[in-house]
């Protein structure tokens, strides 16, 4: 990972991009303090795929059910 000033990330953006292109993680600071990130764009564009957590979520048999006490709010 590679950090850069403002006015250092300005004035060579094209060659930070390509870096990013290349897997690189480049952030850019103010006051050493990060602000922003460049990275790949299939590393934040991951497609989601459906069903991925099938069978990994579970409920409780009475989810639905009305809690003690609340009768008088159905």
């Amino acid at each position: 990972m590679s950090q850069f000033n403002i006015a250092e990330a300005k004035a060579h953006f094209s060659e930070l991009v390509q870096k990013a292109a290349l897997g690189e993680e480049i952030v850019i600071a103010r006051g050493n303090k990060p602000l922003a990130r460049i990275v790949p764009f299939a590393a934040v564009a991951a497609p989601r795929a459906p069903g991925s957590a099938k069978g990994q979520i579970h409920m409780a048999e009475d989810f639905d059910a009305l809690p003690p006490g609340f009768e008088e709010y159905a």
